[in-house]
């Protein structure tokens, strides 16, 4: 499954602008085993979406990964899931570390809520409490990483 991060990653930075390139080199990006292995090892990222008005709305999620597709739990009517059923595309952050030793992975694409009978067994049974009433089903359409030399991965 890291293969299809890493093949991910590449189309991107392939369709990427030359300043993103410049941004991410190749040497500081994550292998694709690199970005498995991270995205498994972290359970929260910063999620943005777009409010009806245009303006961004970020809050905190944990995820789940399953391939290129992220799941995140979420509550019916929340800002998040309201954001979506209007403008379904998503960003998905997810970031540790300051200065010299930070890895960053950020994620985009489109998205949809999901009802939880529609959801994986094991993707519903990684998150506990039953505060879960609807699930957003992010497809990562884009993935750019990036880790500062000497960061321990």
């Amino acid at each position: 499954m890291s293969e299809e991060l890493g093949e991910l990653q590449d189309r991107s930075f392939a369709r990427a602008t030359a300043s993103t390139a410049r941004s991410y080199p190749p040497e500081r990006r994550l292998s694709a085993a690199q970005l498995a292995s991270y995205l498994d090892r972290r359970v929260y990222a910063v999620v943005g979406t777009a409010r009806p008005d245009g303006r961004p709305h970020t809050a905190m999620s944990v995820y789940v990964r399953r391939g290129v597709t992220f799941w995140l739990p979420t509550m019916a009517g929340s800002v998040r899931e309201r954001n979506l059923r209007g403008t379904p595309w998503l960003t998905l952050v997810v970031a540790e570390g300051d200065r010299e030793q930070h890895i960053a992975v950020l994620i985009e694409g489109p998205a949809e809520v999901v009802e939880p009978a529609q959801v994986a067994a094991d993707v519903r049974a990684a998150i506990t409490g039953d505060w879960v009433s609807a699930w957003i089903r992010l497809t990562a359409e884009r993935l750019l990483s990036y880790a500062e030399e000497g960061t321990i991965l």
